[in-house]
């Protein structure tokens, strides 16, 4: 069954290594079907990964991890041709659709060349929860800084948008993210928005913050927004979600 409203899952987390795996699907990513409302069935999940490069030795790898979690994977690769005639009829079958992370401004960029944007929001609209880390966070957004460019971190602004903000991913583990971040949204570039240390998520029902969530404990989420010339930040505890040591 589709999710009650419109519903994004934006994360720094969602996939770690495996006990009988190479990965597994983490509290993150069990919390987006969760977030489907899926009951009686095998929950579906489409794994798009044009940010990588639809990379076929991680989606063994995913396969793998959803037979481990009962969860039924399948994939949308647009390398080097999309793997389906029907790309939206493939995404409104499905329970929940995780990005995988990479390079968000490519991502972009092809998506629009195939119209994935426009899939997406039908997607979106008909109750199938949009999920994923990093790239797969950000694109959801406004925008927000990447390494897309360069090892010197820059900023990106035309995501898809769905969401009027802006996206700050692995606050906490690379040193460039904060600060830019911030600068980005007191300058203007950037509009206010969230941001997430590794392994937390933002859960939005149609465009609103309902929830942030973390399957670390200990990790934060937060709130950046304009004052003057200058950026606020404010950190919002995250629920720790079941299954967390």
């Amino acid at each position: 069954m589709p999710a009650a409203s419109p519903t994004i899952l934006a994360t720094s987390g969602g996939v770690r290594p495996g006990a009988r795996t190479d990965v597994a699907f983490a509290p993150l990513v069990l919390h987006a079907i969760e977030l489907a409302g899926v009951t009686g069935r095998a929950p579906r999940l489409c794994h798009i990964g044009t940010a990588g490069g639809d990379q076929r030795w991680f989606q063994a790898m995913l396969n793998d991890a959803g037979w481990a979690a009962g969860i039924t994977v399948s994939h949308l690769s647009l390398f080097s041709m999309p793997n389906t005639a029907d790309v939206t009829g493939m995404l409104l079958d499905q329970d929940v659709i995780w990005v995988g992370g990479g390079s968000v401004a490519n991502l972009l960029a092809v998506w629009r060349l195939h119209g994935l944007d426009q899939s997406l929001r039908q997607a979106w609209e008909a109750g199938v929860v949009l999920s994923g880390v990093s790239a797969g966070s950000i694109c959801w957004h406004i925008g927000g800084t990447t390494d897309s460019f360069g090892p010197d971190l820059r900023p990106v602004t035309n995501g898809l948008a769905f969401l009027p903000f802006s996206n700050g991913v692995h606050y906490d583990s690379e040193e460039q993210r904060r600060p830019l971040f911030q600068r980005l949204i007191a300058d203007g570039t950037l509009p206010g928005g969230y941001a997430t240390d590794d392994g937390t998520g933002l859960v939005y029902h149609g465009t609103e913050l309902t929830e942030t969530v973390t399957e670390v404990r200990g990790k934060g989420t937060y709130r950046v927004t304009r004052e003057g010339d200058r950026a606020r930040e404010e950190r919002i505890e995250p629920r720790v979600l079941p299954g967390v040591d």
